[in-house]
């Protein structure tokens, strides 16, 4: 599962705003501005899916591994999707 902080510094490489990263998931404003909390404020998981599949789709890779927890923003996310298939 991916974090608030995660979906912040996902949506600052992409320089996106709260406003765009929403329009593009297509969830409310309010329901991005609760997913981005630093009080981990409960969402739809729905809404935590498609923030996800966004940020995903945007060329965001979301790390995790023993040290801690990242973002890493690939150069050509569709060509990188397209090798995956």
């Amino acid at each position: 599962m991916i974090t608030a902080p995660q979906i912040r510094a996902a949506r600052v490489l992409l320089g996106w705003t709260q406003e765009r990263l929403a329009d593009e998931a297509r969830v409310a404003l309010t329901a991005l501005k609760r997913l981005e909390s630093p009080r981990g404020l409960k969402v739809h998981k729905g809404t935590y899916d498609q923030v996800r599949r966004t940020l995903k789709d945007a060329g965001i890779q979301f790390l995790s591994t023993d040290q801690g927890m990242g973002v890493l923003l690939l150069k050509n996310p569709a060509q990188d999707t397209k090798s995956r298939k």
